[in-house]
């Protein structure tokens, strides 16, 4: 009890000063119904009370008192009373990550059955399942970068448009890689929850050497045969590389990775954060605006 009433505070403190011209709408208004000022000038106090009809009924609450009673309690509401901790509802949440796609000729493949760009179609809906839940985006890349889904939730989505990729519907042939970093980095930045970046690549062409400065952690996952090195990782210094496995070992270590503390970094209400319980103060609140409902009240 005592640790609650250390640890109690205000949320918004500022909305306390709501308080003062609810005091000065309150003084003005009592001065104005004071119906014996004006004869303390010109008679004895002492005889005042005797002479004055009618003083003990408006001596009790008038409507003004209770309109400043039900205007105190809302500023306390307001300004967000807090004592207690809680768990914050997104401190589990995954981080979002953008998928970034390599759609060009290489891709069809088939040393990795049935293609390349197939078997990358299969492990990007694995490792959507994994993390269900998490935003999303797609952005595929050949000779140009292109956004095809911008960050969702729904992974059914995301795979549908994945299918409908091919060589053949990209506007021009080449190897785009650090156009197509530099707008997953612009599509994740609109948000506020970390995230991460995905490369779905087979090679990594010589233009890589112009590797943007990234915020955000890359991984790739590298979709060649088992046992097969891939070519220009040395053109992309800092990036997690991940082989392509018959099973589900890349998948989870895929996961693991983008779920990490390094992609999370910067989700909002990570942690915990003070419950408030200025909502308690609604049903008073309630019952004092019932007061406005009475015949006559607002005139009495």
């Amino acid at each position: 009890m005592m640790a609650d009433l250390a640890a109690f505070h205000f949320e918004r403190p500022l909305w306390l000063f709501a308080m003062l011209p609810a005091l000065v709408l309150w003084l003005v208004d009592r001065q104005a119904a004071d119906g014996a000022r004006q004869w303390r000038t010109v008679i004895d106090s002492v005889l005042l009370p005797h002479l004055l009809v009618g003083e003990e009924r408006r001596s009790r609450l008038r409507p003004g008192d209770w309109l400043l009673i039900g205007w105190i309690v809302a500023t306390i509401a307001v300004a967000g009373p807090a004592w207690q901790r809680e768990p914050s509802p997104f401190a589990d949440a995954k981080p979002p990550v953008a998928i970034v796609l390599k759609v060009t000729p290489s891709m069809l493949t088939e040393d990795l059955a049935p293609t390349r760009l197939d078997r990358a179609r299969q492990k990007l809906a694995d490792i959507l399942a994994a993390r269900e839940g998490a935003s999303t985006a797609l952005i595929a890349y050949s000779g140009s970068s292109h956004i095809v889904l911008p960050p969702t939730a729904d992974a059914a989505v995301v795979t549908e448009l994945a299918k409908a990729l091919a060589p053949q519907v990209m506007p021009k042939e080449g190897d785009d890689l650090v156009g197509a970093l530099a707008l997953a980095e612009r599509t994740l930045a609109g948000g506020v929850n970390g995230g991460s970046i995905l490369l779905l690549a087979d090679t990594i062409g010589p233009q890589a050497a112009d590797w943007p400065k990234l915020s955000r952690p890359v991984t790739v996952l590298g979709l060649l045969p088992p046992g097969t090195a891939m070519n220009g990782l040395e053109q992309m210094p800092g990036a997690s590389v991940i082989a392509t496995t018959p099973d589900q070992v890349d998948v989870a270590a895929v996961a693991r990775r983008l779920d990490g503390r390094d992609a999370a970094a910067g989700v909002v209400g990570e942690g915990s954060h003070w419950r408030e319980a200025g909502y308690w103060l609604t049903p008073l609140l309630a019952l004092l605006a019932l007061l406005w409902f009475r015949r006559g009240w607002v005139l009495s």
